[in-house]
């Protein structure tokens, strides 16, 4: 056997220890094999012994069912049967005695009695003598006397005596034959424990190395995981190197705009207290008023706040404290208006929390609110609609937008708890009380308010409950909409690609706004170090790749926009040339509250003259034919509905407006000439030559003062009265040489000035000889009036309407008309409307909007309680 004393050594490169567990191994398969042998033998000697075990077990049963009585019995017997002697015999022979020692069966008995309890129950039968089993075997075995059926007869206890004879001989025969068997297997056994020894020594070496092998194995294992510890470290500072250059490389570009804007932000945040403090003064005082008396009292309300020393922004800009660019861009989409007065406009209802009520004379509120509010599915009311009411219920109750139009000066009663906003919780739910009836209130629900009154006069108790905001039309947001209208008609590919572009900017900085709010939730919503969230720098080179593409996207939009931009510069002068002329026409409503003009009909003559009028190669001849084009038809339109005394007046006003757009008129001498001079605060200068000039009339050159450019004409009339005389007494004053110094020549509206305050009279026809000479003399020759050329001006959805004076009547002219177009006969029809005659009138509309015919209403002025609903029909 090999030593087990080892070492911690190595055997080139095997350890000692795994030669010790070999050779440990190789033992235990010994001693295993010795183990199964020394089995092997233990099983047979077991096998052999088992045939013998029962008789033993039987013969030892039988001693044990001997009782004492039939000892007694066989002691009684004075001559027992053969069979009788045969077995006390045998137990003699077995127990060493000799057979002869039984002379009669009392001695018989007595010694079956006195070896009873000390030879036969432990008797020892694994030391049975040869001769006695010799003896058994030749004598008694064989005997068919020695038979334990047969000495039953004779005694019970004879018998069990015999069966244990028998047992006796038979087990020594196997236990002869298992001896040798039975040496093997002690021999085998004593190898077994001598090789269990030697490897029990060796396993305990074995166990000894195995200890230390495990105490350097844990050293080994604390080390590994050290070192796969590092290696994680090192693989995750590298994973942190490669995030790290990625997240530079995704958000490093955006290093000075993040910079810019969180500065701006600072500073924003800074005047945020007065900023808010006006953004709230506009929408709750100013939202009635014009853009250049918002203006004014902001700037006060800013001084205001410095002064109080409440911080703001040196210049404050509603759209900019509290608009958003891209819901901006989005109602500029839907139409409204793009001047800074409109977006304010949308800027105050957007953060109103009164229902807002919109002077709109031009319904251009209401084109936007409808566009806006179209995928919500908006109601559109009127106080007048006989279903109004459950409209508005059913608005109230589904949170439905709904636009209540044409609104008076006073609302109806029923609109008090709405627009007071006096919901209450019922059963859960907020409701809100509409004339008798309770009904839901849903938060989804809008009302929007329009009025076409260009100066309505709400009293206190109307305006504290509404936000009113003046929707009246400015010159910017009417330049851009007829430049667009003439830049669709002139280049309709550009003014599409124009759109196109407006939507794909649009896109662009929605896009750009949502991924500047992904990149921010992510970052902010990152735990610990941002360097190890995978998913976070995945999004964060999304977004940002998605940045750059939509940068790029934005910044050859932006290129494209600018040339279009440039190219529809070149007809801005025609869009300029035509707001002023709406304004002028806006401005007669001054001379007759009749004089109102639509927009859309305004809009409508525009369209028609761009088409109508000359073309041209040249941009600057084509602008220049339809300006002309537009301005002459635009007059010859309003003169039909003008009164004559009006038409000169409109002439002028067109012709100062479009020369005061050049800055070739001075706002104070037109000021003087509409409504005269001032008094000086000196003396008064004697009348030079009262023999021929009046009194009145030289208090009026001396009010020339006034205007810098005519102080020294005044102040040198005294020298100059011969001339002046020539001039006061001419019957065409106008066109005499006004006495000047020096080089001094008046303009024309100088010269206006001066006649006005000289010769009154005469003013009409010095500014019909200004008219002429500016713009023609066809504005100052009112054409008569062509049905032809009116008819061509409307369309199906612009009526015409006569307004006559007494004696006048146009039917013979019309029916004339509408037999040159063939609509006579049956195909015009008429009503004198009247009591009752509203339905006929009605039903004769629907049928010509049916079948193609014209309808001619007499007489309306009779029936004003139709007129709404005419109104409805025309709409």
């Amino acid at each position: 056997m090999r030593s087990p004393d080892v070492a911690w050594v190595t055997w080139g490169s095997y350890p000692v220890w795994r030669q010790v567990e070999r050779v440990v191994r190789q033992d235990e398969e010994v001693a295993n094999e010795a183990a199964e042998a020394a089995n092997g033998i233990r099983k047979e000697c077991e096998a052999e012994l088992n045939l013998a075990l029962p008789l033993l077990e039987e013969a030892t049963a039988a001693l044990n069912t001997i009782k004492q009585d039939d000892i007694v019995f066989i002691k009684a017997m004075k001559n027992p049967p053969q069979g009788v002697k045969l077995v006390m015999e045998a137990v003699c022979v077995l127990l060493g005695e000799k057979p002869d020692r039984v002379p009669d069966p009392q001695g018989t008995g007595k010694m079956v009695e006195e070896y009873w309890s000390e030879n036969l129950l432990n008797f020892d039968k694994e030391n049975i003598s040869q001769k006695a089993i010799q003896t058994i075997r030749s004598k008694y075995r064989d005997n068919q006397e020695f038979k334990p059926e047969k000495i039953m007869v004779a005694s019970k206890a004879a018998e069990s005596l015999c069966k244990w004879v028998l047992a006796m001989e038979r087990y020594e025969e196997v236990d002869r034959k298992v001896a040798p068997k039975r040496e093997a297997l002690q021999r085998a056994d004593q190898q077994y424990q001598g090789l269990m020894g030697e490897l029990r020594k060796k396993q305990e070496a074995l166990r000894g190395v195995q200890e230390e092998l495990a105490g350097l194995q844990a050293e080994l294992d604390t080390v590994k995981k050290e070192k796969l510890e590092l290696e994680q470290t090192v693989e995750l500072c590298s994973i942190k190197k490669d995030r790290a250059e990625q997240l530079l490389a995704a958000l490093g570009g955006e290093k000075t705009r993040w910079t810019d804007n969180a500065h701006h932000l600072a500073q924003v945040y800074i005047y945020l207290t007065g900023d808010m403090l006006l953004a709230a003064g506009v929408i709750a005082y100013l939202g009635a008023f014009t853009p250049e008396y918002r203006t004014e009292q902001t700037i006060r309300w800013q001084q205001e706040c410095r002064q109080k020393g409440v911080p703001c922004s040196g210049e404050f800009l509603l759209a900019s404290v509290l608009g958003d660019p891209l819901t901006i861009r989005d109602w500029t989409l839907n139409g409204l208006p793009t001047d800074p007065f409109s977006i304010d406009n949308g800027v105050i209802i957007s953060n109103t929390t009164r229902w807002p009520l919109l002077i709109d004379p031009q319904g251009q509120a209401n084109k936007w609110i409808r566009n806006m509010e179209k995928d919500n599915s908006l109601q559109v009311v009127k106080l007048s609609d006989p279903d109004f009411i459950r409209t508005l219920e059913n608005c109230i109750q589904f949170g439905q937008p709904v636009l209540l139009e044409n609104v008076g000066e006073e609302l109806d009663p029923i609109l008090e708890p709405l627009l007071l906003k006096q919901t209450f919780k019922q059963s859960g739910s907020t409701c809100i009380k509409l004339g008798d009836a309770t009904i839901e209130y849903s938060a989804e629900f809008r009302m929007y308010l329009t009025t076409k009154l260009s100066n309505p006069n709400y009293v206190p108790e109307v305006s504290v409950k509404v936000t009113l905001v003046n929707f009246a039309l400015t010159a910017a947001g009417l330049e851009d909409q007829l430049l667009a209208l003439v830049v669709a008609h002139e280049k309709p590919e550009l003014e599409e690609e124009r759109v196109t572009l407006m939507l794909q900017t649009a896109q662009n900085k929605k896009n750009l706004k949502e991924l500047e709010d992904r990149i921010l939730s992510t970052l902010s919503s990152s735990q610990g170090s941002i360097l190890e969230d995978e998913t976070a720098i995945n999004i964060l080179s999304d977004a940002n790749r998605l940045v750059k593409e939509t940068q790029e996207k934005q910044t050859i939009a932006e290129e494209t926009e600018k040339k279009i931009n440039a190219t529809r510069l070149g007809y801005r002068p025609v869009a300029v040339t035509a707001s002023i002329l709406f304004f002028t026409l806006r401005d007669l409503a001054a001379l007759d509250p009749m004089y109102q003009f639509s927009l859309n009909w305004f809009v409508n003559l525009f369209s028609n003259s761009i088409d109508n009028s000359e073309k041209a190669n040249e941009l600057t001849d084509r602008l220049s034919s339809l300006r002309n084009h537009f301005t002459l038809s635009l007059y010859h339109n309003v003169c039909t509905g003008l009164f004559e005394k009006d038409k000169l007046v409109f002439s002028f006003l067109v012709c100062v407006n479009l020369q005061r757009s050049e800055n070739k008129i001075v706002d104070s001498e037109w000021l003087f000439l509409l409504t005269g001079g001032v008094a000086l605060a000196t003396d008064p200068i004697p009348n030079p030559a009262p023999e021929w000039l009046p009194e009145t009339t030289w208090v009026q050159i001396q009010w020339l003062a006034c205007l810098p450019s005519l102080k020294v004409l005044a102040d040198k009339f005294p020298q100059h009265v011969e001339e002046w005389r020539s001039v006061f007494e001419s019957d065409t004053p106008q066109k005499e040489t006004i006495p000047c110094e020096g080089q001094m020549e008046l303009s024309r509206l100088q010269l206006l000035c001066v006649l006005r305050c000289l010769r009154p009279d005469k003013v009409v026809a010095a500014v019909q000889d200004y008219v002429a000479d500016l713009l023609g003399k066809a504005y100052i020759e009112p054409p008569p009036f062509d049905l032809a050329r009116t008819y061509t001006d409307s369309n199906c959805c612009l009526p015409l309407i006569f307004l006559l004076t007494p004696g006048a009547d146009p039917t013979n002219l019309l029916l004339k008309f509408s037999e040159d177009q063939g609509m006579g006969g049956e195909r015009l029809q008429s009503v004198s409307l009247g009591q009752g005659q509203g339905p006929v009138a009605r039903k004769l509309i629907e049928e010509g909007v049916r079948i193609g015919t014209w309808v001619l209403l007499q007489n309306c002025h009779l029936a004003k309680s139709f007129m709404p609903d005419l109104e409805k029909v025309i709409n």
